[in-house]
């Protein structure tokens, strides 16, 4: 039996600005997070350092990235901010 292979959409929260958060994917959430942290990411170098706060954990790749374009929207960010 071959290991599973997981596909993620996580939110981050800024450490110091708690009101600002980032969705985005990854097949590797620590070194996500490594990457944010270091600055190498423009969307998020400001309000660095970043949190994990959710993570969803996907076995379907396209699923995955369908999520994390549906927490991009509006409505997505409204169910972010209600529900994860």
């Amino acid at each position: 039996m071959g290991s599973q292979r997981f596909f993620y959409v996580y939110i981050l929260q800024s450490a110091e600005h708690p009101e600002h958060f980032y969705s985005g994917f990854t097949e590797s959430l620590q070194e996500r997070l490594i990457h944010h942290n270091r600055g190498a990411c423009p969307h998020t170098r400001k309000f660095r350092p970043w949190r994990i706060k959710t993570a969803v954990a996907f076995t379907d790749r396209e699923q995955a990235l369908e999520f994390e374009r549906y927490l991009k929207t509006g409505a997505g960010r409204a169910f972010a901010r209600n529900r994860l």
